[in-house]
């Protein structure tokens, strides 16, 4: 299948969390938290652990399934398979996609819980039960959490009862069900950077001690940064057109290292030479949305036909409107960055 086809419209909850709608985590009342118990792979969780102070980590699946089982902000724990039957770390549900192995790890490196992009291959193929192609780039499942915490073995924990020994993807909890809302609870220290202890088995006539289930916004680091800004823009460049995947960057408008975010809306997909020339200051978007040139490609290379004929052309945006580039940092990056 086309890496392109695999891309599934966005949900309004995804947009509300990636597109920095929500400030604040959001309190639900009466209504529950999803999370889940996903099986995951030894060695996978043995590489991360041993990466101190992580922002985000991709739990891959060797294939390219779907996956809609939690939105952004819900919990998505992890469990080793038997004989270490326990719940073993976790973090916060950002976002999933398919896409091409190459490009999970280009965006997410050792974060991808292997030591190369060979081994990751190495991995997938073993668990695809075929021979590594070194020439295919294999179409995998990207769950991306943030804020991810692994236990030490002292503070592992047993799953629920209800999780069967033989699941071999994920298992649903909601809050709003007494599995769930344990679980829940038992790993609120984690989250809050706090070693867990195994109080998983809560006394169900005690009052909750941390209050109502919360969406979590989720935190994003620079690979999530670059894989929710490629299905934003519907994996096109904004300025071109262009769809070849492997081709494309999400650039930040105003660069991290000069007070940018990771948000949505100070990225855009571009083409890797538009982008190289956005990050120059030889290309721009106004705050028009318009894409204009600057003339110092004519004078200092005698070149740039091609650029010339899309100035003044009107950027393709997201279709949800809180996504599109924010103005404040389009006029920082004409103010600062462009040649003029």
């Amino acid at each position: 299948m086309v890496p392109g086809a695999l891309f599934a419209s966005v949900g309004a909850a995804y947009l509300a969390f990636a597109c920095g709608v929500l400030r604040r985590p959001i309190a639900l009342g009466s209504m529950s938290v999803r999370l889940i118990v996903a099986v995951t792979d030894g060695d996978w969780f043995d590489q991360l652990r041993q990466q101190p102070y992580l922002s985000e980590v991709n739990f891959w699946s060797p294939s390219a399934t779907s996956f809609r089982a939690l939105q952004p902000g819900e919990l998505f724990l992890f469990k080793l398979h038997s004989p270490n039957n326990f719940v073993v770390g976790g973090g916060i549900f950002a976002h999933a996609n398919a896409m091409p192995c190459s490009l999970a790890w280009e965006a997410f490196k050792e974060a991808n819980g292997a030591r190369s992009l060979s081994e990751m291959r190495t991995r997938i193929a073993r668990y695809r039960r075929i021979r590594p192609d070194e020439r295919e780039d294999f179409v995998i499942g990207c769950r991306v959490l943030t804020q991810p915490f692994f236990l030490e073995r002292p503070q592992w924990l047993p799953p629920p009862e209800s999780f069967a020994l033989n699941t071999v993807t994920f298992k649903g909890y909601s809050t709003d069900e007494q599995e769930g809302r344990r679980l829940w609870e038992a790993v609120q220290p984690a989250l809050a950077g706090v070693p867990v202890t195994r109080q998983f088995e809560i006394d169900d006539a005690t009052q909750s001690r941390y209050g109502e289930p919360v969406l979590v916004r989720p935190r994003l680091g620079q690979g999530a940064f670059r894989i929710l800004v490629t299905d934003t823009y519907r994996r096109r460049c904004a300025v071109s057109g262009e769809r070849t995947l492997p081709a494309l960057d999400a650039a930040h408008i105003r660069p991290f290292a000069d007070e940018g975010s990771h948000e949505i809306s100070n990225g855009i997909l571009l083409r890797r030479d538009i982008h190289s020339l956005f990050d120059l200051g030889y290309v721009t978007i106004t705050p028009e949305m318009k894409f204009e040139v600057s003339k110092k490609i004519r004078e200092e290379y005698e070149n740039g036909r091609h650029y010339y004929a899309l100035q003044g052309t009107s950027i393709e945006l997201p279709q949800d409107t809180h996504c599109h580039p924010d103005r404040s940092a389009l006029n920082w990056h004409n103010i600062h960055r462009f040649k003029g």
